[in-house]
């Protein structure tokens, strides 16, 4: 089985900074696209950013220039580091990753999501 486990999230003021970080661990055999999605109360889940295992990148119009995704593929690790917060950032922040997952039975492709983290920005 593979878990993601994020952290770095909390209460901000606007104009501050946050990074989030989702590691992944498990019987992993490589990692393809990881991505941060978010859900604020009353909405839908969106696409924040996602990179590719080639490290193409791409941000959501509402976050462009604000925020930023990488990876470090040795540590099985996605990031989101998050400037110039606004109040309408504030939602709980899920990474996901499509794992090529090894099984008993061989390996597997397959979409896994965090528990996800709460970001609040205050005004």
């Amino acid at each position: 089985q593979v878990q993601l486990v994020e952290s770095g999230g909390g209460l901000v003021q606007t104009g501050g900074s946050l990074r989030l970080s989702c590691a992944a661990s498990g019987n992993i055999f490589s990692i393809n696209d990881m991505g941060w999605h978010r859900q604020a109360p009353g909405k839908q889940r969106e696409l924040v950013a996602c990179i590719t295992s080639g490290n193409r990148t791409n941000h959501a119009d509402s976050v462009k220039g604000r925020f930023t995704i990488s990876r470090d593929d040795a540590k099985n690790t996605v990031y989101l580091q998050m400037d110039s917060l606004k109040p309408e950032d504030t939602a709980v922040y899920y990474c996901k990753a499509n794992v090529i997952e090894r099984t008993i039975w061989g390996q597997r492709t397959y979409d896994f999501w965090g528990q996800g983290t709460q970001v609040t920005v205050s005004s």
